[in-house]
């Protein structure tokens, strides 16, 4: 055998144990890959890597746009179809933080907004990203990620808030609420009212017809409550039969108007549950300038009760 002879098969022989062993990492790739989308399954997480000079993307472990309910053909993998899906609301905050990475500003890329799927509805995603490979001058080249979407964990977590401040059976503002709202809104104006509103023989209707319909009486009358009465931005149930609105107007003649309006609205009888029934109201009205809630609250309850003893169904100043 002569040395070329000798030379082509000794080529042969790597050209082998380099196809076998590319064999092999094929094979290993294709199981790692596997281990990778059975992990991730299920999670709503997926990985993703933009190519920062062209701006294209790669999904990793599912097709681009399938978390906004389109196929590869409706939405181009390229940055561009992303920032056009991020929700109008988010999406300067949300591309300047990309922007304040990419360019150096900050060590990673880390939000949490909504984007806008296919069918109109709105989807929460927690997305994350680093750079993870620079050109030869030092330019940024690629950067890679997690994309998770959060939809199910962001609904129940703004239910709890809700239910956290809201009335269950109104969705007016509860008690802890409306404090709240006195204290960061309405107190820094350094004045406003406080309109404190107790139903009249409210418990007579709810011992004739029972505790469905006096509750479907709250509902209602909250309701005429929101529809009706326009100047104020705070509305609350107390509990029981008892409402509070909040006024950054002291203006005394405003506030007269407004209360002539509730008592104007609810002297017509509301239609629930097939039942006609007329509902009377005691309203007291405090003014506030730079009082505790309890102080005011305590003023326009004191006010409505002396409304309470001179006859009812009208309002009084405390």
């Amino acid at each position: 055998m002569t040395d070329k002879d000798k030379l082509l098969a000794k080529l042969a022989s790597e050209n082998a144990r380099l196809a076998t062993e590319n064999t092999s990492l094929r094979e290993q790739n294709k199981t790692l890959e596997q281990k990778l989308n059975a992990a991730l399954d299920g999670t709503g997480l997926c990985l993703w890597e933009q190519h920062i000079p062209s701006g294209n993307l790669t999904m990793f472990n599912m097709e681009w746009g399938s978390l906004l309910g389109y196929s590869i053909d409706e939405l181009a993998a390229h940055i561009d179809s992303w920032k056009g899906n991020l929700h109008p609301e988010d999406r300067d905050w949300v591309i300047a933080n990309f922007d304040d990475h990419i360019n150096g500003r900050t060590d990673s890329y880390d939000v949490t907004h909504r984007m806008l799927h296919k069918d109109g509805s709105i989807s929460w995603v927690s997305d994350r990203g680093r750079i993870v490979e620079y050109d030869a001058d030092g330019e940024p080249l690629r950067i890679m990620g997690t994309h998770v979407d959060i939809t199910k964990e962001k609904r129940y977590e703004l239910e709890l808030s809700k239910l956290a401040h809201c009335d269950p059976l109104t969705g007016l503002l509860n008690r802890q609420a409306l404090i709240k709202a006195f204290n960061t809104s309405y107190q820094s104006h350094g004045s406003g009212a406080l309109m404190f509103i107790d139903l009249d023989d409210f418990k007579a209707n709810n011992d004739r017809y029972g505790h469905k319909f006096g509750d479907s009486l709250l509902i209602k009358i909250a309701e005429t409550l929101q529809q009706q009465i326009l100047m104020t931005h705070v509305m609350a149930r107390l509990g029981g039969d008892e409402f509070v609105m909040l006024y950054e107007s002291s203006d005394k003649a405003l506030l007269t108007s407004t209360a002539d309006k509730i008592l104007s609205v609810f002297s017509s009888p509301l239609i629930v549950e097939n039942r006609s029934v007329t509902i009377g109201m005691s309203i007291g009205i405090s003014l506030f300038t730079d009082q505790s809630f309890a102080t005011v609250c305590e003023q326009a309850d004191k006010a409505m009760y002396e409304v309470k003893r001179n006859g009812k169904n009208r309002y009084g100043f405390a």
